[in-house]
């Protein structure tokens, strides 16, 4: 007897509705292709390149625009004797300084056994080596730094690049940068040099409404979902949540994808609401558990200090009433406490993580403060908690208190 069989009575292409999948048309980003064309046209025409900054929140299409664009950029280019165009893509998201960008750059321009170390170079050196292997391209190259902002405020290679051949480190290679990032303050943070350059041509990308997200789902669906298969307002209510979340795509079609493995699970034969519900209280709790894998354990006492608060109906509650909640919490499980000014600074990177909101309160007189409550389930926050803190009687405590509450 086979352990594993394959279900195939909900998905025709399930890899349509993923991450890496990239369509034959962009959905819902006619105006922004328009004006990332024009920003690209020098190419076509042969001149030097601009500088285009892309912001916008994670799943807006940012990526898969510029993917989709390039791709037929280089096409469209071959048919043109005095353009050679070479596309250079990299993620920044584990670099977090412009040497280590750098030294990516040259690694992946370089043969295999030729790659150089992260480490023991002089930044120069490493600049200088980067140029090298860039001119040895020559032509028109377009660089592609997704997730730019990793990088914080160490952005020399930001002010480097766009000027490599002003300053005569480039003679035959005419270089453009494509940042894109999801910090809609990283801009900001930049060395006024750097906006100068880098920012040429900025395109934002807004959050995606809920008919646009409906309208993207349909189009992928066709391509992944059985005929038949999904259940009449399944689309819209996936598209209504991302849309009042965050305006995702990426949020939307994680949604959907899921929502039919639960269903094939189940073994239903099509993905109905109640599969959408169940994705979305999974996908929040593995939000949940990812913000608190980066969490140090004062910081996920403070978290459970709110859901402490949460489980008694007392949120949204303001910091100096959470720290009283988390000294209790630390003398229980033996734990040196930190001052308030520390736990705040906590609250804040859970908000960050958006596991809390907050609410500023001006007062007049006494001065502003924050209010905080849970952004995502107390359900899906519990559960998470008790699965890295080892403080089983206390978070029992907190279901009991939750639960003659009717808090879920």
């Amino acid at each position: 007897m086979r352990r594993f069989e394959r279900k195939q009575n909900i998905f025709r292409n399930k890899d349509a509705l993923g991450e890496s999948y990239q369509p034959d048309q962009i959905e819902e980003r006619d105006e922004e292709i328009e004006e990332y064309m024009d920003a690209l046209q020098p190419v076509v025409d042969g001149w030097e390149p601009n500088n285009i900054f892309l912001y916008g929140n994670t799943g807006v299409g940012k990526t898969a625009v510029t993917d989709y664009l390039l791709d037929r950029l280089q096409d469209d280019v071959a048919d043109y004797d005095d353009v050679n165009l070479s596309v250079i893509s990299l993620n920044c998201k584990t670099l977090n300084s412009s040497y280590q960008v750098a030294v990516e750059l040259v690694n992946k321009l370089r043969p295999a056994g030729g790659e150089i170390s992260s480490t023991g170079y002089p930044q120069q050196t490493v600049f200088k080596k980067l140029y090298e292997e860039l001119e040895a391209i020559g032509g028109t190259i377009l660089i592609v730094l997704d997730e730019v902002d990793s990088i914080g405020d160490r952005d020399e290679l930001l002010y480097e690049l766009p000027r490599a051949r002003a300053n005569n480190n480039l003679d035959s290679a005419k270089v453009g940068v494509i940042g894109i990032s999801n910090d809609f303050k990283f801009r900001e943070q930049l060395d006024p040099r750097v906006q100068d350059t880098l920012c040429e041509r900025e395109l934002q990308f807004p959050p995606y409404d809920a008919p646009e997200l409906e309208n993207i789902l349909e189009s992928r669906a066709e391509i992944a979902i059985a005929e038949d298969a999904v259940e009449q307002g399944v689309l819209n209510f996936c598209a209504a949540l991302a849309a009042r979340d965050s305006g995702s795509a990426r949020q939307a079609l994680d949604l959907l994808r899921l929502a039919g493995e639960i269903a094939e699970n189940r073994e239903a034969d099509l993905i109905e609401r109640d599969h959408v519900e169940a994705a979305r209280s999974r996908l929040e709790q593995e939000r949940v558990e990812e913000g608190m894998r980066e969490l140090t354990t004062h910081g996920r006492l403070a978290l459970l200090a709110v859901i402490s608060k949460a489980a008694k109906e007392e949120t949204p509650c303001r910091t100096r009433e959470i720290y009283e909640e988390y000294i209790t919490l630390c003398d229980s499980s033996g734990t040196d406490s930190l001052a308030q000014r520390s736990v705040h600074n906590h609250l804040s990177d859970l908000r960050m993580l958006g596991i809390l909101s907050a609410y500023e309160n001006r007062s007049g007189s006494r001065g502003n403060y924050y209010s905080y409550e849970l952004d995502v389930p107390f359900t899906s926050a519990i559960e998470a908690m008790s699965d890295v803190l080892r403080l089983d009687s206390e978070i029992e405590t907190i279901r009991e208190i939750a639960s003659m509450n009717n808090v879920a």
